[in-house]
């Protein structure tokens, strides 16, 4: 018997949160995460903390939207409560509870409204690169929920503010308030920054809050939409160069097992391509109530793609993270990537969540080099619960680094 999912309480005694029920976090720990954090919260509406710093925009009523900055009720070195470049060696236990920590105040402005002294205020703490202290007033106590999404971190509690305060000085490096005051390209900007070594999701959070370009071209982006665009404006970058390098000589494959999620890279020895695919097991997050394993991606030639693709901000956030490596071995590849996902990941946790897995699997290095595609086939068979023969016949790339014989045996009808 499958102790999958089991809710059989002496079970869970047993436990005690080790994971034994195969989930990916413990729905028992996050419940009491929930109750602790957030039921003294709801009796409260004065919130005093140091931010991240961590501010969010909206995408609902746009372009009228939400933006807001978001404190913990604690002081100190909070960074790593929106800092998604750590948090791949945590348990989701930890950055669930990191979230919960975080109350969010926020006001409705139109996405050009960048002089509202609100904006002006927050966007002062969003380019901050060590926590601000805020002190926030909400019109009523917030919400005790968790709100879950495929491309943003998980947020906290939030509520309507009616007053704010910025009590101690954001530190912004000295480019970053140059290129606030010019009027450089938002791109270039994305750009300078991520070359000068600033995490990506510093640059994603500048360019939501709207602080780059022209000024007359500035807007408030929704936090989910600048996460996408600087994935995307970063990679595409990246690509141009690594165009200009030699094929790899060989087959690469890397390998990351975390949190119920296989992910393999293949690299291989061709001019660039690219392809994201994603199997989704019944019981995961996007397939909770299927009876068979559902998989999509979506893939680019050389020339690129004119289209979004149908797979959604997972597809630049793994592309930027391969092409981060690619770069760094000055090489070009036809890169294939394969993600399972099993029944313990019923979360939906953001993106950050497969750019930081995959650059975790480049950084180990590869788990086979060889020239012959058979071997990668078999090590594909091997490792993934899918198997070779489905996810060649699923994968467009996989197809064309194959050759018509290994096509053919792995796409045949057989057994497993």
């Amino acid at each position: 018997m499958s102790k999958q999912g089991s809710s059989i309480p002496n079970y869970c005694v047993l436990c005690r949160g080790r994971g034994w029920c195969g989930l990916a976090y413990c729905p028992i720990l996050v419940k009491q995460y929930v109750h602790l954090r957030l039921d003294p919260l709801t009796l409260k509406k004065d919130f005093f903390g140091s931010s991240p710093p961590s501010v969010f925009v909206g995408r609902y009523g746009y372009p009228a939207v939400r933006v807001g900055v978001s404190v913990p009720p604690e002081t100190g070195d909070t960074s790593i409560y929106d800092q998604p470049e750590k948090w791949v060696d945590l348990g989701l236990n930890t950055v669930l509870n990191y979230r919960l920590t975080l109350v969010l105040g926020f006001k409705v402005s139109d996405k050009r409204d960048l002089e509202n002294p609100f904006v002006r205020a927050f966007q002062e703490v969003a380019l901050s690169v060590k926590p601000v202290d805020v002190e926030i007033r909400l019109l009523k106590p917030p919400k005790p929920n968790l709100l879950l999404d495929e491309t943003n971190p998980p947020i906290g509690p939030r509520s309507p503010i009616e007053a704010y305060r910025v009590d101690s000085n954001p530190s912004v490096p000295r480019h970053v308030d140059k290129l606030y005051n010019d009027e450089v390209k938002a791109h270039e900007a994305v750009l300078y920054l991520y070359e000068s070594g600033l995490p990506v999701s510093y640059i994603q959070r500048a360019f939501s809050i709207g602080a780059f370009g022209r000024k007359s071209d500035r807007v408030l982006v929704p936090t989910r939409w600048s996460i996408t665009a600087v994935d995307s404006i970063i990679s595409q970058s990246l690509i141009r160069e690594i165009k200009g390098y030699e094929p790899l000589n060989e087959f690469r494959v890397y390998e990351q097992r975390i949190h119920d999620n296989l992910f393999i890279a293949v690299l291989g020895p061709r001019k660039w391509g690219f392809e994201w695919m994603e199997a989704w097991w019944p019981g995961s997050t996007w397939n909770p109530a299927g009876g068979e394993v559902e998989v999509e991606g979506d893939y680019e030639l050389y020339r690129g793609r004119s289209e979004y693709p149908s797979i959604g901000g997972c597809y630049f956030a793994s592309r930027l993270a391969t092409a981060e490596h690619l770069r760094k071995l000055k090489r070009q590849a036809m890169a294939i990537l394969l993600r399972e996902i099993y029944p313990g990941f019923n979360l939906a946790i953001g993106v950050w969540f497969v750019r930081e897995s995959l650059r975790k699997a480049y950084e180990k290095g590869p788990v086979l080099v060889t020239s012959d595609i058979r071997e990668v086939l078999e090590y594909i068979d091997k490792e993934t619960k899918l198997g070779a023969r489905r996810w060649v016949k699923a994968s467009r790339l996989l197809q064309v680094l194959a050759k018509t014989e290994e096509i053919t045996r792995f796409t045949s009808n057989r057994g497993g």
